[in-house]
């Protein structure tokens, strides 16, 4: 699974990256430590245009009776996207990047506690999180946009820490996974597949990541 991730990358270089515009105007700060329940920044295609949105993790159908189903639905298991009847339609329709430069996983370890580490790519730029999301009102007719990460089977560069890892497209990809006229969910499956492990690396951080209280550079810094 994927239950925290990190973008501190500056807001006019990720702009740069994926080619966004941004109608609101969406004021970014460096996240250290993204937990569920949380906004983080989006990317979507909207009239033919990449748009920024922020968007609450935890994925909320648009026919929930309750906002708390979002907690359940942090991440979405790509073998299993066409089975479950909360993410059929999304993965249809309404396909997303969840902008990223990090993502934390925790190791079994023989003592009491897990072992926390980031994962990064080798040449530690951004990435994107394949992703779905959803629009549900809330019982005052308020609009909440909300999203899940996909996963799928960890590769070797993970499976010493975690059986899974959520899916990271490779950027030839990101166009294809967010066209809305591309509705093939055979064809947008073959996108969904590890990422190379000879791409990545991974490092121990300290256990302050535990708390999503936490929100600060320590995070990410080697645990030396």
């Amino acid at each position: 699974m994927c239950g925290r991730f990190t973008l501190s990358t500056d807001k006019d270089d990720l702009q740069s990256r994926y080619g966004f515009v941004d109608p609101s105007s969406v004021m970014l700060k460096p996240r250290y430590n993204i937990a569920p329940s949380q906004y983080s920044p989006t990317v979507i295609v909207n009239q033919d245009q990449r748009e920024l949105v922020m968007m609450r993790w935890g994925f909320v159908p648009s026919w929930a009776k309750d906002i708390k189903v979002g907690y359940k639905m942090i991440n979405a298991k790509a073998e299993t996207l066409t089975e479950k009847n909360s993410f059929k339609k999304s993965f249809r329709e309404k396909r997303c990047l969840i902008l990223a430069d990090g993502f934390y996983e925790w190791e079994k370890s023989d003592k009491k506690y897990k072992i926390p580490h980031r994962i990064v790519l080798k040449t530690h730029q951004p990435f994107a999180f394949a992703g779905l999301w959803d629009v549900w009102k809330t019982p005052e007719e308020d609009k909440l946009i909300s999203f899940t990460i996909i996963t799928t089977k960890a590769n070797t560069m993970m499976e010493p820490i975690h059986d899974r890892m959520p899916v990271i497209l490779h950027e030839k990809d990101e166009a294809k996974w967010l066209d809305p006229q591309l509705k093939d969910t055979d064809k947008l499956a073959k996108l969904l597949i590890p990422y190379p492990p000879e791409l990545m690396g991974a490092y121990q951080v300290s256990k302050i990541v535990n708390s999503p209280k936490n929100d600060s550079p320590d995070c990410i810094r080697l645990l030396s």
